[in-house]
């Protein structure tokens, strides 16, 4: 009897195991080159090699002119790790989730934004939704960018050191993490689309950029 119980748990806890949902670990960024990425650069002003670029095995985005840079594929359930650095003062940046349409100079989509101060406001890009967002009262109209604004102080590192992000999409629901402090979720009604890195303001780089998908 207890051996024919022993081997059932076995048997269960086998199947249980190829049962669970494995994931896929891939590096969005290979090291040497973009080749994975498409650039928007604001109104096509210069090539966008000349605003996102390969530098000593990182990502280098100029910052100016606006713009964006975004994978070649969509994806729905995934977690995002990535570390940021400015190169010289703070600045802005952010990275871009569920990008339904990739339009000039703003995709639809949410920002994880990276801005010094403001690292895992969530900024809805052009007519994008999260249950979370509610009119303030003392506006009559949606902004152009509503901002749902983190939930910690900041938990960023001074310019130069490497910041930590780690971003899960699961079934639109969005968290944030930087540098291992819970910043911000939110539930998109979109399910699935492209990542982006933004150029918006001073140089920052990227590096590390692992994407688990389920």
């Amino acid at each position: 009897m207890k051996k024919t119980l022993l081997l059932s748990l076995i048997v269960i806890s086998i199947l249980a195991i190829s049962c669970t949902p494995k994931e896929t670990k891939t590096a969005l960024f290979n090291g040497k080159d973009l080749s994975n990425w498409n650039l928007v650069v604001e109104g096509d002003s210069v090539p966008g090699d000349q605003v996102f670029m390969v530098e000593d095995s990182t990502i280098l985005i100029k910052g100016l002119p606006f713009g964006y840079m975004y994978t070649k594929d969509k994806y729905s359930n995934f977690t995002l790790e990535l570390d940021y650095s400015w190169v010289n003062e703070p600045s802005n940046s952010g990275i871009f989730l569920l990008i339904e349409n990739p339009t000039n100079p703003f995709p639809k989509g949410i920002e994880c934004q990276l801005h010094a101060g403001d690292a895992g406001d969530f900024v809805l890009l052009e007519g994008s939704e999260m249950a979370e967002y509610t009119l303030p009262d003392s506006l009559t109209e949606r902004p152009k960018f509503p901002v749902i604004k983190k939930q910690q102080p900041s938990s960023e590192k001074p310019s130069g050191e490497w910041n930590k992000a780690k971003i899960t999409v699961d079934n639109g629901v969005v968290t944030v993490y930087i540098n291992d402090v819970l910043q911000n979720k939110g539930t998109s009604p979109t399910k699935e689309g492209y990542i982006g890195l933004q150029s918006e303001g001073n140089a920052v780089r990227f590096k590390n950029i692992e994407l688990s998908v389920k």
